[in-house]
């Protein structure tokens, strides 16, 4: 029996460092577009080659926090997958629901990361996902796939149904987001730990609200748990009741990518060892905190003795209730 098993897509990320860009916003601040010269060349500080994607990136950190973790994931038989199984292997994660398609190609992603932050250029390949048998798991972390997701949701719906002790946490990804908003609100009231940031959180809901408004709203889909981060600014978690908000600890990034589901993984993993949701928030912070000091989305990933050490050194920084 698992602890946790992760559904996603993974990929292998080109993470590029640049220099030489401006970026411009509206007048709300909300809304940046990060711009370069067109039809120039534009010099680079460096780049990185990572293993990334939602379901990979979070497997691993619950691995490294010490949770019995395995993934279900689609690669390509191409050297992208081979890199990807690989670090999945070395991680200890369990691969043994990892699907490999012959004459398919593995997902990737450039990455452009400036001042810290980063924008990201996806590529998605075509799939019919399907979801392999899987044996008894306390907890399902569902997260980001591509066109047809639809049919895998309904099987992981099946399979939640014929065992009703597992439970389940959800990060929609983007292109879940984009394309298929209808069908992923139906999984909510099946949800027993949504994680989103703060756009995600309103376009679930339909529109822009208070914290408070958006917390009870997503609650009121039938979420049972709400976790929503908002970047630098912190976060946000709620067992039902009392919403609590949590300070991002006071770091200058190197990079953010990963930085999302290093504190999901950090909070899950929490969870799972008995933790309550404001302790959670304290490994959700400071795993996020990690990565972001680093360049990859796994490169800086925590164990429990250095979550620990990085709560200790802000005693100041815990969750409030809002």
């Amino acid at each position: 029996m698992f602890d946790l098993i992760t559904i996603g897509d993974s990929t292998v990320d080109t993470i590029i460092t640049i220099d030489e860009a401006e970026v411009k916003c509206g007048l709300d601040k909300e809304e940046c577009l990060l711009c370069f010269n067109y039809a120039e060349k534009i010099p680079i500080k460096n780049n990185v080659y990572s293993v990334g994607g939602n379901a990979a990136n979070v497997a691993v950190g619950c691995k490294k926090l010490g949770i019995k973790t395995a993934i279900v994931t689609e690669l390509g038989k191409d050297m992208n997958g081979f890199a990807i199984k690989h670090e999945l292997e070395q991680a200890r994660v369990d691969t043994k629901y990892v699907k490999v398609l012959k004459g398919k190609e593995t997902r990737y992603a450039i990455v452009l990361n400036y001042q810290g932050e980063r924008t990201i250029l996806s590529y998605h390949t075509d799939r019919k996902y399907s979801l392999p048998k899987l044996p008894k798991t306390k907890w399902i972390y569902y997260t980001s796939l591509g066109k047809s997701f639809e049919g895998l949701q309904d099987q992981i719906l099946k399979y939640l149904f014929a065992h009703p002790e597992t439970k389940l946490a959800f990060n929609p990804g983007s292109y879940q987001m984009k394309n298929g908003l209808a069908k992923i609100k139906r999984i909510l009231p099946h949800v027993n730990l949504l994680f989103v940031n703060r756009q995600e959180a309103e376009k679930l809901v339909g529109k822009k609200k208070t914290t408070k408004a958006l917390i009870n709203a997503l609650l009121k889909k039938g979420v049972s748990q709400v976790v929503m981060t908002d970047g630098v600014k912190g976060s946000f978690a709620t067992e039902g009741k009392d919403i609590y908000f949590m300070k991002s600890f006071p770091l200058k990034p190197k990079a953010k990518t990963g930085a999302g589901d290093a504190y999901s993984s950090g909070f899950l993993s929490a969870i799972l060892s008995g933790k309550t949701a404001p302790q959670a928030m304290g490994w959700g912070t400071s795993n996020s905190s990690g990565v972001i000091m680093k360049v990859g989305a796994q490169k800086g990933l925590l164990n429990k003795k250095q979550v620990s050490s990085i709560i200790k050194k802000y005693p100041r920084i815990k969750p409030q209730i809002i």
